[in-house]
């Protein structure tokens, strides 16, 4: 059975989440680089998929000469 892939903006609001949650302190070192760590892979996985996005737009760009309609494919 596949691994359901998690939507971008569920991945931004659980590093929101893991964000707040090392700002406020309280949370201890072992815990810390954790949650660091997972931030940082849902950080790189937002913004791979943010640029695989404009690479999209650019190419439909580049290729019809005029902004058309694209769709995401997930």
């Amino acid at each position: 059975m596949d691994k359901k892939e998690v939507k971008f903006e569920d991945k931004i609001k659980e590093l929101e989440k893991i964000v707040v949650e090392l700002e406020n302190g309280e949370v201890d070192l072992d815990d810390a680089i954790e949650k660091y760590t997972k931030a940082m892979q849902l950080a790189k996985e937002c913004s791979d998929k943010l640029n695989a996005v404009a690479d999209k737009v650019n190419k439909i760009m580049l290729e019809n000469g005029k902004i058309e309609e694209f769709t995401v494919e997930e």
